[in-house]
């Protein structure tokens, strides 16, 4: 749904279910068929980080061979590629799109830092589409994991038409602004404010899911470090959340289903946006322009609301 706010609107980018978001290292294909049969919504193989340099052209091999010969369902399947200040990432691109580019959605960018990065990635896309005559657009997704990818966030966010998303990688994060922390994607309990232990990341997620929304993107939050901590891992999805975020990372199997349940609207949450909708449908066929609904008020913007919950709903049902 477009949102009539302003003369001056972006294209919704493609509609993906993207609640949970399974990261498979390219040099482990022991892994690659649990991670076909899991519940994530999503599944990314990776080429860098996950990666070591010497495993690096195996990887590549065995991701080209997973993309083509293991039966995904109904999965997303993304590639990391390396970044763009390494020599790998050139031959990531060609090999894998080259070779099993039919059976693959996105690639997943690391830490960008400007516009040009992603143009440098299209560039390349668009080239070996036209050359191997392939049949669809494949995308991009990029990862704000830099002071420099976060400081130039709204450029990147409008820098292509391939763009779909944005991951905020909090781990490069960190590091990159030198920042203490305890735990990846955990509370710091120095950052305190009045007492209470706040989160060190807010101001660049909300940054992050800001340029998602006011440029038609899918925001998605990277990955919690300890997965023998699920309390925590729910905490920071729920932050996330209630942010706006519509996907979380899983770095190991036993966070795939946290994810997909927090970022999933729960059933007492899409049965009144459904009254929402009703009873502004009703209000508006007597001429009204608001409603009153359980004793409180609903407007237009209880309806834009109420619309994005039913329509997660609705394409979590299709997938299902």
């Amino acid at each position: 749904m477009k949102l009539k706010v302003s003369f001056t609107q972006f294209t919704q980018a493609r509609v993906r279910l993207q609640r949970s978001e399974l990261a498979v290292p390219g040099s482990s294909p022991g892994l690659f068929e649990k991670a076909a049969k899991s519940n994530a919504d999503y599944v990314f193989l990776d080429c860098e980080d996950a990666v070591i340099p010497d495993d690096k052209e195996s990887a590549r091999k065995n991701i080209i061979e997973a993309l083509n010969d293991i039966d995904w369902g109904n999965k997303t399947l993304s590639v990391r590629i390396n970044g763009l200040d390494t020599h790998y990432m050139y031959r990531d691109v060609v090999d894998i799109v080259e070779s099993a580019g039919e059976n693959l959605h996105t690639l997943l960018i690391p830490k960008v830092g400007h516009p040009s990065d992603v143009y440098m990635v299209d560039c390349l896309l668009s080239q070996i589409e036209t050359a191997k005559g392939l049949s669809k657009t494949i995308g991009i997704e990029c990862l704000i994991e830099t002071a420099l990818g976060g400081a130039n966030v709204m450029a990147i966010a409008r820098s292509s038409k391939r763009l779909e998303a944005l991951h905020f990688g909090v781990a490069d994060y960190a590091a990159s602004m030198r920042a203490r922390t305890v735990n990846i994607g955990g509370l710091n309990p120095d950052y305190q404010c009045d007492g209470a232990i706040g989160d060190q990341w807010h101001a660049a997620l909300v940054n992050v899911v800001t340029a998602c929304r006011a440029y038609g993107l899918r925001a998605i939050d990277g990955p919690f470090g300890d997965f023998g901590d699920p309390d925590g891992y729910r905490a920071a999805a729920k932050r996330v959340a209630a942010l706006g975020f519509e996907g979380k990372w899983a770095i190991h199997p036993s966070q795939i289903d946290l994810a997909n349940e927090i970022m999933s609207p729960q059933e007492a949450e899409v049965l009144r946006a459904r009254r929402v909708l009703e009873a502004l449908d009703e209000a508006a066929k007597a001429g009204k322009g608001a409603a009153q609904l359980d004793g409180k008020m609903i407007d237009a913007a209880s309806e834009r609301m109420a619309r994005n919950i039913v329509t997660l709903a609705e394409l979590i049902d299709t997938q299902n």
